[in-house]
């Protein structure tokens, strides 16, 4: 059974930064693909970005250039930096994830997902 916590969501100004974190745990697979996503209230959820174990990243067009994501394979963990943040990235962001042994292509339908943290940005 795998599990990802979120942790570092919060509140910040416009212009601001935070960095949330995802921890994995319960999986022995060495080959993943790791995601962020935002849900705003009324709004359909977004999928914010990508990184796979290989190191491939991907961005929504919201956030290219704003926002990076890595992953430290030996911490289990998926981070998110957010910086020049803006009240349209408000939202709670979620972590999902697909594990394997073979192979690193993000799925269509994760299997695996947090219970979201809070990101409030104010103007």
């Amino acid at each position: 059974q795998v599990q990802l916590v979120e942790s570092g969501g919060g509140s910040v100004q416009t212009g601001g930064s935070l960095r949330l974190s995802c921890a994995a745990s319960g999986y022995t697979y060495d080959h993943n693909c790791m995601a962020w996503f935002r849900q705003a209230p009324g709004q359909e959820r977004e999928k914010v970005a990508t990184c796979d174990s290989d190191g491939a990243t991907s961005f929504a067009a919201s956030v290219k250039g704003r926002f990076t994501i890595s992953q430290n394979n030996a911490k289990n963990t998926l981070y998110l930096q957010m910086n020049s943040l803006k009240p349209e990235d408000t939202a709670m962001y979620y972590c999902a994830g697909q594990f394997s042994t073979y192979s690193t292509t993000c799925p269509d339908e994760w299997p695996y997902w947090g219970q979201g943290t809070q990101v409030t940005v104010s103007s």
